[in-house]
């Protein structure tokens, strides 16, 4: 969808309602028929976080969660439509925009949830922080390109690649009040390092990274996530921010793993990097007792 610039005109010209289930039905009926590989590593991860479930549910979430992916694609075209209290509905509102409005940079960490684009661009209507997002460009240029431009128009700076580690340690020392927005299940080497489920893992990757810079800026974390709740419609859930200058490293992974770890298991339906790891590899399982 994000390399056919037609079918992107077309999600932009519908109304947003409208595309949202478009995008959703395409994903479901035609998409996940050419992607039987993602689904299928989706369906044992599945299994192995889930084997309490009847297999017809775990079909069931399956389907619903092709139908998110292909709603999340569709809705890229309409996020400025999104981005309202009609569409998008905070726990605890009050206590959530006092959070934002408290002083000192921030680390606001989540994962690929519902429509994590409309989370980027929540956080930014909803606060005068300076933002900034970490991404990891798609290897697909046209679908980079597309994405790329989609972003601009409503999530602000971005950056990746080379020199990210720079401009994010610029941005957040040079910016009052500054924030960085980070997706922490990213893929590496055919796994997703985090949530953990468990897994004898030690922080790598963004997480790392981020534990680094917000002891060295005093940063504190937000932990967050988007589930959607009805058609274009979501619920913004959120955690007391944590302070590296009152926790530990281990206090603080522990308590982010816990969050977005249950997040991602109950929200499975809804959980992009169910596909992208292998959970059926050795050493990969989950420790009993998850």
């Amino acid at each position: 969808m994000l390399s056919n610039p037609f079918l992107f005109f077309l999600m932009r010209r519908l109304p947003a309602p409208t595309a949202s289930w478009l995008g959703g039905w395409l994903s479901a009926t035609i998409a996940r028929r050419n992607m039987k590989l993602r689904d299928a590593r989706a369906r044992a991860n599945l299994t192995i976080l889930r084997p309490d479930l009847p297999e017809a549910e775990r079909e069931a979430i399956l389907t619903r969660r092709w139908v998110n992916i292909g709603r999340t694609m569709a809705e890229l075209a309409n996020i400025d439509r999104l981005v309202n209290d009609a569409h998008v509905t905070v726990v605890d509102k009050a206590a959530y925009q006092a959070v934002l409005d408290g002083p000192g940079p921030m680390v606001a960490f989540t994962a690929h949830l519902g429509n994590w684009d409309l989370l980027a661009a929540h956080i930014k209507w909803s606060t005068d922080r300076p933002g900034l997002g970490v991404y990891e460009a798609p290897d697909d240029p046209k679908i980079a390109a597309q994405l790329k431009k989609a972003r601009s128009s409503y999530m602000g700076e971005a950056i990746g690649g080379e020199g990210a580690a720079r401009g994010v340690l610029k941005h957040l020392t040079q910016k009052d009040r500054a924030t960085l927005y980070i997706l922490a299940d990213e893929r590496r080497d055919r796994q997703v390092w985090f949530p953990t489920f468990g897994r004898p893992i030690e922080p790598s990757g963004n997480l790392s990274i981020a534990l680094r810079l917000a002891r060295k800026v005093g940063a504190k974390f937000l932990p967050f996530y988007l589930v959607r709740t009805n058609g274009p419609h979501f619920a913004l859930h959120w955690h007391p921010p944590l302070d590296p200058a009152t926790m530990s490293n281990a206090d603080i992974v522990a308590t982010l793993d816990r969050f977005l770890g249950d997040a991602c298991i109950t929200h499975a339906d809804q959980w992009l990097a169910l596909h992208d790891m292998d959970l059926t590899q050795p050493g990969q399982p989950p420790l009993s007792g998850m």
